[in-house]
């Protein structure tokens, strides 16, 4: 299940939420009042390598892990 963010328009706090495939049959609520007054926003994300010594790239990074 994709974890999404949400912001509660009502008390603007900011949560995250398993949201499954039927996610349009269930009605998504804030955590903090329960307000369904939400919205779905845009958050980051990272992607990194698994910390070996050496790029995918083929080369040799200084560092000890590639920072790209």
């Amino acid at each position: 299940m994709p974890i999404y963010t949400y912001v509660c328009k009502d008390c603007k706090e900011k949560f995250e939420l398993m949201v499954g495939v039927n996610a349009e049959k269930t009605e998504l609520k804030c955590v903090k009042c329960a307000s369904n007054n939400i919205e779905r926003i845009f958050s980051a994300f990272s992607v990194g390598n698994s910390g070996s010594s050496s790029c995918d790239l083929g080369g040799s990074c200084s560092a000890g892990s590639c920072g790209f």
